[in-house]
């Protein structure tokens, strides 16, 4: 027996709560552009340089006992937290002002208070398993890499849309895709998780997430406009939407599950990665839904050149 969540013959009518969506989505991307324009992100060292390492400890010493000895040492923001286990942690300390000499004796600086913490035994009960120096001309660097591959990619996704539907289905497409985008990085602004590399790849993965249940629902659109030539649009639209509900919930959900899974045992690493891949299902679900197809009213999408299809022609083809 097959489960199924929601049933194949639904009735809501998203089209006509569509000015409740437009209304409660161009809140949500004013108030994350609120966000990010007078909180900022909290970019992390790929984008700001400093130094990384990642420490494997004995056990019986905690994050707190590491941010008292490292906090002492005068070098500005530090950051740590548990790398998967109790006992590797993950240490970020902020650029130090002056050139790489700076930033190596900051380092040491580091190192000797850690040591200083943590014995050394025969079993290696102390080792550090990666140290990382980013400069300020490779944050730079990365961050306009960053942006480029999120606009290329939104980019080439109109022109995907585009070429397999129509202008009028890519320009939607591309709304909601960017109604996404600005919401997750508006969550990021919001709750100052850090905003690094792992984070674009999510971003990324989010907007290819969004797009490809925007293409199943626009697939289906296309359909019923070609079968169903005097049906008017809203109906349409509200058949072509619950037609593929069942699919589009269920594939949400396992996603989700498997999201949530990460974000409360995959450890600190990957714990903001897996908030952004939740709130991106979340909201690109919505956006599939509420945004990209309701926008199709306004543009109107051409019927095709056929003419005088009755609404019953799906019972005369069958």
């Amino acid at each position: 027996m097959l489960l199924r969540l929601i049933p194949d013959n639904t009735k809501v009518d998203f089209i006509g709560r569509r000015k409740f969506a437009y209304t409660f989505s161009l809140i949500l991307v004013a108030v994350s552009i609120g966000l990010f324009m007078s909180r900022g992100l909290n970019l992390g060292i790929d984008f700001v340089g400093g130094t990384l390492l990642e420490v494997k400890t004995e056990q019986g010493k905690g994050v707190g006992d590491f941010r008292d000895a490292l906090g002492e040492l005068g070098l500005g923001d530090v950051q740590i937290q548990e790398f998967g286990a109790v006992d590797d942690l993950l240490i970020r300390i902020q650029r130090q002002p002056g050139d790489d000499v700076a930033q190596q004796a900051a380092l040491q600086k580091a190192k000797d208070a850690i040591d200083s913490m943590v014995a050394v035994d025969a079993d290696g009960t102390k080792e550090y398993r990666r140290t990382e120096v980013v400069g300020p001309t490779v944050g730079s660097e990365l961050q306009k890499a960053a942006i480029y591959a999120i606009c290329f990619s939104i980019g080439a996704i109109m022109l995907y849309i585009w070429l397999r539907f129509e202008w009028q289905f890519g320009i939607c497409a591309v709304i909601a895709l960017l109604h996404d985008v600005i919401t997750t990085i508006g969550l990021f602004a919001l709750l100052q998780l850090e905003f690094n590399l792992a984070t674009v790849a999510a971003i990324l993965t989010i907007a290819g997430y969004s797009i490809n249940d925007t293409v199943v629902i626009f697939d289906r659109v296309r359909e019923f406009i070609r079968k169903y030539k005097t049906m008017p649009f809203p109906e349409l639209f509200n058949v072509a939407i619950n037609s593929t509900l069942s699919r589009t919930t269920m594939t949400a959900l396992t996603t989700l599950l498997a999201l949530v899974a990460l974000a409360f045992f995959g450890g600190g690493v990957i714990r903001d990665f897996a908030v952004a891949l939740i709130w991106g299902i979340a909201i690109g679900t919505y956006s599939s839904i509420c945004v990209a197809v309701p926008l199709l009213l306004i543009l109107e999408p051409h019927r095709g050149e056929e003419a005088g299809t009755s609404v019953d022609a799906k019972a005369e083809q069958a």
